[in-house]
């Protein structure tokens, strides 16, 4: 269906039954809980990016606390690191180190940072016994879980890409900390899966007929999936978010899902749009609004959730449906040609500085008030000396079918969520163009693939800061030494995704807000307003 190779798409259909499978394991999930559970721990850190963090991030506030507290790290921003650190009881903290490779950069930097920490409060003996691997077989954290003496390391289905894998390990095992009745949610996952199965023909699978139109849409123009989501299961958006990014925008084609995007006047949406309305109840906040949309023409797929144990029927639906899209649209919805291209850069980046101690430069094309930018040599010149000015002139290259994608490397919180998604509304509301928001690095497992794959009518503006301290990547586990911290990682990762953007012919702007981001962000947004 998806290619001439069809061994590569054979070994990543291990999600298609899945859920079947995992009722094998859902007795050592159990043990796990009950073991930690009669040691006194309270709460759960999850270390993982993409496919390994966003399924846990949407039981855990999806579900909210349960046995554990669970919280998911998926920033190496030094900020992010060290809050996280100050705020946990090493004593009553299990760690997750979940990737499927075993060698995801941030991952592996973020565990040997959390695991030098608890060594250093509970000792040698006792530090492994905090933690908990999910990978694959074979894979470097199954050799680091036995050297560091892991308490468990779970081994999940190989044939099983990560965005594809919340109802596997990966998902479960987080779950079932936070309370999830793992029976009851792989119970509704089967029924979707009865649901779209090879008894049903395509016309009444409810998976096959949202892939559908999600392709036949895209081709017809409206190529960005809007999701607005009732508030109860908004967590889910973010998982699905991923899932369509990164499996369809590739070989020049793509659907851009625009997630958490402000609502706003029916005017404010351009004829690109595909809405999907994530609605609670039949009388949810939304339902009006989606009316509206509805009476101006734009079309809506509608999906209900009877409660929160529809997620598990809702993950296979969408896995299924993106996967009938990809066919649809002539692409391989399972593989991700273009994030390793950031990569690369990236460690072209961390090569320079390993050599000279410092990070390449970049000369601005304009300095103001301690906030630098930076333009692409197609991206013009930098208008007035003014920021505002430059960022509304870059903004105005857009044409129509085009989106705009604000890239945040700086530290998540509510009060920079707030900012930037003000910054979102006002962007949308000037152009009617979609506009997304991702912090990275968590984006580059999520929506970078499509970012360089689809058809280059992304225009990106990248936000930078200048942490006041940083935090040290111990070089291996137990050892004192660092040789990079994570602020260096961090600035490697938003400079090399920069160079690959700017190498797939993409329009890009970057923004350095300086060592106060947040008063620097609510100055310029202001000021943006006013343009």
């Amino acid at each position: 269906m998806w290619g001439d190779r069809p061994d590569e798409i054979a070994n990543r259909l291990g999600w298609l039954d899945i859920a079947a499978r995992m009722e094998e394991e859902r007795h050592c999930i159990a043990a796990l809980l009950q073991d930690v559970q009669q040691e006194g721990y309270t709460q759960a850190v999850l270390l993982g990016m993409g496919g390994s963090s966003l399924a846990p991030e949407v039981f855990g506030r999806t579900f909210g606390s349960g046995p554990m507290v669970l919280q998911v790290l998926d920033s190496t921003h030094p900020a992010a690191v060290r809050g996280l650190a100050d705020r946990l009881d090493a004593a009553k903290t299990l760690f997750i180190v979940a990737t499927k490779s075993g060698t995801t950069a941030e991952t592996v930097s973020l565990f040997k940072y959390f695991y030098n920490q608890v060594r250093a409060r509970l000792g040698d003996e006792e530090a492994g016994a905090h933690f908990v691997a999910i990978t694959d077989a074979g894979s470097e954290l199954v050799k680091l879980g036995e050297a560091c003496r892991f308490r468990a390391v779970y081994i999940n289905d190989a044939n099983i890409g990560g965005r594809y894998s919340a109802l596997s390990h990966f998902g479960l095992t987080p779950a079932a900390l936070v309370g999830v009745n793992l029976r009851r949610l792989l119970r509704r996952a089967q029924e979707a899966m009865n649901d779209c199965g090879r008894h049903v023909t395509g016309s009444v699978n409810p998976a096959a007929r949202i892939g559908v139109v999600m392709a036949e849409a895209a081709k017809a123009g409206r190529d960005k999936l809007t999701i607005i989501a009732d508030s109860e299961v908004a967590a889910f958006a973010d998982w699905l978010e991923q899932l369509v990014a990164e499996s369809t925008g590739k070989s020049g084609t793509g659907i851009v899902p625009v997630v958490g995007e402000p609502t706003g006047s029916v005017d404010a949406y351009g004829s690109d749009r595909l809405f999907v309305h994530l609605q609670w109840s039949d009388a949810g906040a939304q339902d009006g609004f989606v009316q509206t949309l509805i009476d101006a023409g734009h079309p809506v797929i509608r999906v209900r959730f009877r409660d929160r144990y529809d997620l598990g029927g809702q993950f296979f639906l969408w896995e299924f449906a993106t996967a009938v899209a990809g066919a649809r649209l002539g692409i391989h919805p399972f593989d991700q040609p273009d994030v390793e291209s950031a990569k690369q850069q990236s460690r072209q980046m961390m090569s320079a500085y390993m050599e000279s101690g410092s990070l390449p430069a970049l000369q601005p094309s304009l300095e103001a008030d301690g906030v630098r930018v930076y333009l692409g040599a197609q991206d013009g010149a930098a208008r007035s000396g003014n920021l505002a000015d430059t960022l509304a002139a870059f903004v105005e290259q857009a044409g129509a079918g085009d989106y705009i994608s604000i890239q945040a490397y700086v530290r998540p919180c509510a009060a920079m969520d707030g900012l930037f998604r003000k910054m979102q509304r006002g962007l949308r509301d000037r152009t009617c163009l979609a506009t997304t928001f991702g912090y990275g690095p968590r984006f580059l497992h999520s929506t970078g693939q499509l970012h360089k794959g689809d058809g280059g009518n992304g225009l990106f503006i990248q936000f930078t800061d200048s942490p006041a301290s940083d935090a040290g990547i111990p070089d291996e586990p137990g050892s004192s030494r660092s040789t990079v911290p994570f602020g260096v990682l961090i600035q490697a990762q938003s400079l090399g995704d920069r160079q690959a953007l700017i190498n797939a012919g993409r329009r890009v702007i970057r923004v350095d807000l300086g060592e106060n981001a947040q008063a620097e962000l609510e100055r310029f947004v202001d000021s943006l307003e006013a343009v």
